[in-house]
């Protein structure tokens, strides 16, 4: 199991000024294993982009490039509010790239390290938003494999009664295409520890439901302050996912109706069959368990119709693979994809994640 595919190793970092396929590239988002993402500025149409700049050794794979071209279209045939629109993809001298609407805003990631865990009217309104885009990508055969916080942008919302606005990122290239072309090799995935589904790990065949769960372990984490799962070592946390069962939520969160736990534990079942069908249902489920309990309870100390800061500290950031044009972390600076860091807040790793602008005060 690894958590890096090193495939970006030495890629160069200063290109600012330069032109990649009619870009001008303005500064570094972020970066990771196989990607880094830049704010450019697009000298045909004259706006801001996110340019994703994949590895050089995955152009030379013909699979590899066929795949990304395909997928690349399907991708940019999505149009949904919730999923950062693809402008282009295609390849220059040698690289292959992608161009994305660069999005003001920060990323869940940092917002739940700068929150903690979010008043459940809040984490009800970020999770409807990211379950619409998930489901609006399977209905197009796309199944993401990586959810997670780094990869969901939250920018300002139109009015009071919608104070956030979500995107989800890394969508320009999915995960299949690394597993199919040689890219991840037996024992490998792609994709982040704390938010992985069983069938992942075996290397069984994954669909949407396998996004279900992740979404799951991402909405347990927003109400819970930490993903389902927490063990002190790699491997453990690989075996809880596939055999433990998922601490009952209300644990931490004892203001949630008890029927939240019997939610959350459909979703991270085990087996793909026993999940929800699909993000939709799960949220409405979770939505009527929280409603009908009576209660929309925010964490100690916070009242429930506290509204979260959404200006973020930094100037811009990318998705987890760089698809994206948010960043996941604090700093611009970027642990390789699929990294974990327990003891301390996780800076995004900004290559996979959708670019976000600079914030407004």
């Amino acid at each position: 199991m690894t958590r890096d595919t090193g495939l970006f190793a030495g890629h160069p970092s200063e290109l600012t000024g330069q032109q990649v396929a009619g870009y001008r590239i303005e500064r570094e988002i972020g970066r990771g294993g196989m990607a880094v993402v830049y704010r450019a500025r697009d000298l045909r149409l004259d706006r801001t982009v996110a340019l994703k700049l994949l590895a050089p050794e995955l152009a030379r794979n013909d699979v590899f490039r066929r795949r990304f071209t395909h997928e690349s279209r399907t991708a940019a045939a999505i149009d949904h509010p919730h999923i950062v629109p693809v402008f282009e993809a295609g390849e220059a001298d040698g690289i292959l790239y992608i161009a994305m609407r660069y999005v003001e805003g920060s990323d869940l990631r940092h917002l739940l390290d700068r929150e903690g865990p979010l008043p459940s009217r809040t984490a009800l309104r970020i999770a409807v938003q990211v379950a619409s885009a998930l489901d609006a990508a399977h209905e197009h055969g796309l199944v993401h494999r990586d959810v997670k916080p780094g990869n969901i942008l939250v920018a300002r919302g139109t009015d009071s009664d919608h104070p956030e606005h979500v995107y989800l990122t890394d969508f320009g290239l999915t995960k299949k295409s690394l597993s199919l072309t040689g890219f991840t090799t037996v024992g490998q995935f792609v994709g982040t520890l704390d938010y992985v589904a069983p069938e992942q790990i075996s290397g069984r065949p994954v669909d949407a439901r396998c996004d279900v769960y992740g979404f799951a372990c991402v909405v347990h984490e927003t109400l819970a302050g930490h993903p389902p799962f927490r063990r002190d070592d790699d491997m453990a946390l690989l075996w809880a996912h596939q055999y433990d069962e998922p601490p009952p939520l209300t644990a931490v969160r004892p203001g949630l109706p008890p029927q939240t736990d019997a939610v959350l534990a459909k979703a991270l079942a085990k087996s793909p069959d026993d999940r929800y069908a699909s993000c939709l249902d799960f949220v409405a489920a979770l939505r009527t368990a929280i409603t009908e309990g009576g209660t929309t309870t925010a964490p100690e100390g916070q009242h429930p119709a506290t509204r979260v800061d959404l200006r973020g500290s930094r100037n811009g950031s990318t998705g987890e693979d760089g698809s994206g044009n948010a960043a996941e972390g604090r700093s611009g600076a970027a642990p390789a994809e699929g990294e974990r860091e327990r003891d301390a807040p996780r800076p995004p790793p900004a290559w996979a994640r959708p670019v976000f602008g600079p914030t407004r005060t």
